[in-house]
């Protein structure tokens, strides 16, 4: 596949113009820079510095080293190759002088998955006149948006993930009901043979947690020292996968109780939980589906204000304390993508939402004792899927199991 295969060029005018920027300069060496891959696609081995201009108008040009030329036969512009830095310089010089380029910077490191320039590259650049912007509303629409067929793999995934998790759920809650011993590491296993199954693509995962472990974020059950169902445990199963490799993931978390009714305070963590995860969903709604662009004193949606709304509803329950994680992440080729974040907490991401990107919405409250609860759900702008109050997913002497997803 050639690079920029499919690229919106008609719309990389209007986009520079937005930020101030003459050109978009992609760079990238062993892979240090997923972004510019999105963008580009593959590009070979990645073993020298590859640089990328593309400019408001006229032709993209690439400077490649020599023995790096391959992936570039099909580029749709000129290709300046290098050998030595003098050579490299001096292509960058041309480039450059007397240019703002936008560049995969966050000022003061703000949003590391946005942060993925060298400084010394930035240094390098600024040296051959040129001066550098961050390129952040760039990476939102040429990079982080989801094609149709992914958004359609991902709607995919989800379904099957769901179906996964509440039969996982329930096998557990009959095994345990009938005194046959249920493991983390068992549970886990369960999921993991059911995603390939369903033709489903993971990596690794899923995080499978009982009791107090589930209080621990990104928890790894190991066999001989993972935890027995017991009743009364609350149970956390996060599990993620797309159609394959590269593809745009669903990401969910589903919560459960073993035993026959949940005491009053993980009745009380589970609501303000689901709480919170409802105010995030109201606030999108209210302030991008039914008013696109706009926002409270003209001011477009952030994931800052979103993590914001689930916030405050942990914060009026007491809980505050307990949610020490951003609100949710971008989803987008990665899991863990490089668009917006849903976070006023762990960076302050300024960034609007803009129609294309995926992102979850995942409060959580993690407790060192049995009521840990944490909630995740994978969504999409423009695409909800809201669950409605608790109910059973099967029905055993004991125990039963709540669940939210």
């Amino acid at each position: 596949m050639p690079l920029l295969d499919g690229f919106d060029f008609a719309a990389l005018g209007d986009a520079l113009d937005a930020v101030g920027a003459d050109a978009w300069l992609l760079y990238d060496f062993r892979k240090v820079n997923p972004i510019a891959e999105r963008v580009l696609g593959p590009a070979g081995m990645g073993t020298r510095r590859l640089f990328v201009f593309l400019p408001r108008r006229g032709r993209p040009v690439a400077v490649a080293h020599r023995i790096e030329l391959q992936p570039l036969a099909d580029f749709p512009g000129d290709v300046q190759p290098y050998a030595s830095w003098r050579e490299l310089h001096g292509h960058l010089a041309t480039l450059v002088r007397d240019r703002t380029l936008a560049l995969e910077i966050s000022p003061e490191d703000a949003v590391p998955y946005l942060d993925r320039v060298p400084h010394g590259v930035v240094q390098l650049l600024e040296s051959l006149g040129a001066r550098v912007v961050s390129s952040a509303p760039l990476v939102s629409r040429f990079a982080a948006r989801w094609s149709a067929a992914e958004l359609a793999g991902h709607r995919r995934a989800a379904e099957l993930l769901a179906g996964i998790a509440r039969e996982t759920l329930a096998w557990a809650g009959s095994e345990t009901a009938r005194g046959v011993e249920v493991r983390e590491t068992a549970l886990l296993r369960r999921v993991l043979d059911a995603v390939e199954r369903a033709g489903l693509y993971t990596g690794d995962g899923p995080i499978a947690a009982f009791g107090p472990n589930t209080a621990m974020p990104h928890y790894e059950p190991h066999s001989g020292a993972d935890r027995r169902l017991q009743a009364g445990d609350v149970v956390l199963l996060d599990l993620w996968a797309g159609p394959g490799p590269g593809s745009v993931f669903a990401d969910q978390t589903w919560m459960a109780f073993a035993g026959r009714a949940p005491d009053a305070e993980v009745r009380r963590v589970w609501q303000a939980v689901k709480a919170a995860r409802d105010a995030a969903v109201e606030t999108i709604r209210k302030r991008w589906v039914e008013k696109p662009g706009k926002g409270e004193g003209g001011r477009v949606l952030t994931g800052a204000d979103v993590d914001d709304a689930a916030r405050g509803v942990i914060r009026e329950a007491g809980l505050a304390e307990y949610f020490v994680h951003r609100t949710g992440h971008s989803i987008d080729r990665d899991l863990h993508g490089s668009g917006p974040h849903i976070d006023n907490f762990e960076t302050q991401d300024a960034r609007a939402l803009v129609a294309g990107v995926g992102f979850s919405v995942e409060p959580g409250v993690l407790r060192a004792a049995q009521t840990g609860d944490i909630f995740a759900a994978s969504l999409r702008i423009g695409w909800f899927r809201v669950a409605g109050h608790p109910q059973a997913v099967g029905r055993f002497p004991s125990p039963s199991f709540v669940r939210n997803n």
